[in-house]
């Protein structure tokens, strides 16, 4: 099995530190892939602290991966060796179920393997993810990556991308909508652009009177710090959909009363903490709080080539693998403009520095379908 380094949390709320481990032999439908970029995620965040419950250790983060195909099996057919590819949030699923023979493999009802802190359909194998040199990836689960697009600004897509991109396209936002996104972070910086560019007019809702400028440039209409008293008399009935990127406790239904008659609120930020939902608003309006996660395999390709067409990544600032505790801390405290991504050619090769290397071998991890029974 093929040596790698990565960086790992060992335990809950741990630093993550330098670490080796083995990947898998590449077998005749596998996708050897050196990772070039790799998006931080405050899922990556969330799970290596143990907030969602059901954290393996050790951990290795990182779902919004980017690289070059180093080696492929003998019955690959949709790639080649030099190829530039993506992997997203999952790099398995039962692929047998209602929801995976329609292309939905996001909820695959076993449950599809998590990119890491899962396991592979087998159950036992844990994965682990793309804070390392390399991964091997079945290539049903790989994404062609559209040259036109940068891999460090594409990165984000994979998984902050396609997370805003599926209820859009879910909701038939096009010309005419009138959208509302909640919050500016990683999640809310693209799902902006790409709304804009379906022709929606787009009202943007944040902490920070900071992001206003921010916000306009990015093509919003509107923008309001929450919350305002106001702006319940100035939208109300005045939205399509809204979509709800932020992690944090808000109260919802302030938002909902902006709806028009069947309007949805779709969440795809997860809150620590419950959130109580009134149903007066909901009742006045035959409006709809619903949840979306990320995309399938097909769709994600779709949104990726959609972003190639419109000239759409997203705002990144590149770090190193060796300032990612840093750059966590920064995610949590709202330091960060758009997206953090590591250049992962600052990571040891296997072999370098071996003796501060903690190996750790294979492990056990959750099993699969670990991460939709965390919303349940």
């Amino acid at each position: 099995m093929p040596r790698v380094n990565g960086y790992a949390a060992l335990e809950a709320r741990g630093r993550l530190v330098l670490f080796a481990f083995d990947r898998r032999d590449v077998r005749p439908h596998d996708v050897a892939i050196d990772i070039t970029f790799c998006g931080i995620c405050h899922s990556d965040i969330h799970q290596a602290r143990d907030e969602w419950t059901d954290s393996a250790f050790p951990m290795v983060p990182g779902h919004e991966i980017v690289g070059i195909v180093r080696q492929v099996g003998a019955s690959v057919t949709r790639f080649k060796v030099g190829d530039t590819v993506g992997v997203g949030t999952f790099v398995d699923s039962c692929r047998s179920c209602d929801n995976c023979r329609a292309g939905l493999e996001q909820y695959c009802i076993p449950g599809n393997s998590q990119t890491y802190n899962g396991t592979e359909q087998d159950g036992k194998t844990p994965t682990r993810g793309g804070y390392s040199n390399h991964i091997v990836v079945d290539e049903h689960y790989v994404l062609r990556m559209p040259p036109s697009l940068a891999p460090q600004g594409a990165a984000p897509l994979l998984c902050a991308g396609i997370t805003v991109y599926s209820p859009l396209r879910h909701w038939k936002v096009g010309p005419g909508s009138r959208v509302g996104i909640i919050g500016l972070g990683g999640l809310g910086n693209v799902a902006v652009k790409l709304a804009r560019a379906m022709g929606a007019e787009v009202t943007v809702f944040s902490h920070s009177q900071r992001k206003r400028e921010e916000a306009l440039r990015l093509g919003a209409r509107r923008f309001y710090v929450m919350p305002n008293v106001d702006v319940a008399e100035e939208l109300k009935y005045g939205l399509d959909l809204i979509v709800n990127t932020v992690s944090v406790p808000i109260e919802w239904s302030r938002y909902i009363e902006l709806l028009r008659l069947d309007g949805t609120m779709v969440i795809v930020g997860i809150p620590a903490s419950p959130a109580p939902v009134e149903a007066m608003p909901l009742i006045g309006a035959r409006r709809c709080v619903a949840g979306s996660g990320t995309g399938g395999i097909a769709e994600t390709q779709e949104m990726l080539d959609f972003c190639a067409a419109h000239n759409i990544v997203s705002d990144v600032e590149v770090v190193r693998i060796q300032e990612v505790n840093e750059a966590w801390n920064r995610v949590v405290n709202n330091d960060v403009r758009g997206r953090l991504v590591i250049d992962m050619a600052s990571l040891p090769a296997p072999g370098l520095d071996e003796e501060a290397v903690t190996d750790i071998g294979l492990g056990p991890g959750p099993a699969p379908g670990w991460w939709r029974r965390a919303q349940e």
